[in-house]
């Protein structure tokens, strides 16, 4: 499945962005989404992933963005969002969204994941 991130943009510390992940194709439902970020000299990290539905409804997170990042599906939209709240400086990069059906234990690892669309860029003044 492609994914493509759109929904980035320059915001204070403590400001908020929505994120959203939209796919073309009809499949969207069968994959679990993940978001990565990756930051200018560092590798993509994981950020959060959801499950396909049918297979639960669990979301995991990274720590350090827990309590402030929620990800959430609308299955008939094929469109994912990462809601992000009380941003901070070092959340600033590229994030990136993309699909996996991996077993849901290795959502975090990118290589996991097969298609990476085009990131949007989140920007984060201190």
């Amino acid at each position: 499945v492609q994914l493509q991130a759109s929904g980035g943009g320059l915001v204070q510390a403590g400001g908020s962005l929505r994120l959203s992940c939209a796919s073309s194709g009809r499949t969207f439902r069968n994959f679990h989404v993940g978001w990565f970020r990756q930051a200018p000299g560092t590798d993509r990290e994981f950020v959060a992933a959801i499950m396909r539905p049918g297979t639960g409804t669990s979301t995991r997170y990274t720590d350090s963005v827990k309590g402030r990042f929620t990800i959430s599906r609308d299955n008939a939209k094929n469109t994912a969002y990462l809601q992000m709240n009380n941003l901070k400086p070092e959340d600033t990069a590229v994030y990136y969204c993309a699909g996996t059906q991996i077993v849901w234990a290795y959502v975090d690892d990118k290589q996991r994941y097969a298609s990476w669309g085009q990131g949007t860029q989140v920007t984060v003044s201190s």
